[in-house]
């Protein structure tokens, strides 16, 4: 990072306001190129942040722009916009040329991941900007507004359905970080706890959560206690602190066959129980890449400003010693659309 040093350092001269101050945190939280890195303030011109704030998921594909996922019952979804849509252009403008704003300046040869930070950045927009997303349709450009078309958020931690005689699903709304979901979880699981097979739906839990939920979530699935994931914090003198954490049993288990559904909304903590499961060899996992948050987050304050920041202080890695963001669904999907009709075929 003493590149990033280098170029930024020079710049804070010019500074002379709290908002200017923001802004220029905003820079260089880029460089490190992942959601889990960002500021507890924002301006009204702040980019939305990744992916809580993000409803789209475009990949470029033979130099071409193209949805490739939407998230479900979102404004992209309800405005219109569709999987295998080619985009011309975002607010009017080239895509390639507003890329550059996302795209780290400590090097000039961006890999994958810089890349997809910056499609991911730029589609989510800005708060105070309405998106004006450019397709080309049939051959015919045509114009959506995803913003016009409001997220219903849901007043429950948690939904659940049959999907057939044998199948439950128990959807988690972005709701990880809530304690009480433990309480709602227990009472719905055992609601069904006799199925052949429950489905456990991750696909909307962008904001992460917390570990006490997580292990209380696997806990119901397992019979003695197990390792779902491992921690590495680097300390003084070039050591490093290491360690596995372990999910115990409690309650009555479920003992069916287990379904954990995932994609692209699918982040920290909602990630650490998809490779938990699968660690504990528990369940498949069902659904397209996730977030890939990097690590455990820890957060901070500045002394003179009180601007709150967060970043990744701990390294996470599955059972297997593979780091966490890499992971892969054994069942793996192009997007949520197929995501959810695999868990349709469940028998």
């Amino acid at each position: 990072m003493k590149k990033v040093k280098e170029i930024y350092q020079p710049k804070t001269e010019n500074i002379s306001t709290n908002s200017e101050f923001i802004q220029f945190l905003e820079s260089i939280l880029n460089e490190l190129y992942n959601g889990h890195s960002s500021l507890n303030t924002n301006l009204n011109s702040s980019n939305r942040l990744i992916p809580s704030g993000q409803d789209i998921f475009v990949e470029k594909i033979n130099n071409k722009f193209i949805i490739t996922d939407l998230r479900k019952d979102f404004g992209a979804e309800k405005g219109g916009l569709r999987v295998r849509m080619e985009i011309t252009k975002f607010n009017g403008k080239p895509i390639e040329e507003q890329l550059n704003k996302f795209l780290p300046k400590f090097t000039q040869n961006h890999n994958s991941k810089m890349y997809q930070f910056a499609l991911d950045m730029l589609f989510a927009g800005t708060h105070n900007t309405k998106r004006e997303i450019s397709v080309l349709e049939n051959g015919t450009g045509k114009k959506y507004f995803p913003d016009e078309f409001k997220h219903t958020q849901s007043n429950s931690l948690l939904k659940s359905k049959i999907i057939n005689k044998n199948t439950a699903c128990l959807k988690i709304n972005n709701s990880l970080g809530n304690n009480q979901l433990i309480l709602d979880f227990d009472k719905t699981l055992d609601n069904f706890i006799n199925y052949k097979n429950l489905v456990i739906d991750l696909t909307e839990t962008p904001s992460g959560g917390n570990t006490t939920v997580a292990r209380a979530i696997m806990g119901r699935f397992i019979d003695k206690t197990l390792p779902y994931q491992r921690h590495e914090f680097d300390e003084q003198y070039e050591t490093k602190r290491v360690w596995t954490e372990f999910v115990t049993p409690r309650k009555t288990q479920f003992k069916g066959k287990v379904y954990i559904l995932v994609g692209h909304w699918t982040g920290s903590m909602g990630e650490g129980i998809a490779i938990g499961f699968d660690g504990m060899k528990r369940a498949k996992i069902i659904g397209t890449k996730m977030a890939g948050l990097l690590g455990a987050i820890s957060n901070f304050q500045m002394t003179e400003t009180k601007i709150g920041y967060q970043f990744p202080t701990e390294r996470l890695y599955q059972t297997n010693g593979k780091p966490r963001e890499d992971f892969l669904p054994k069942i793996l999907t192009k997007n949520t659309e197929e995501t959810y009709k695999k868990m349709s075929e469940i028998k």
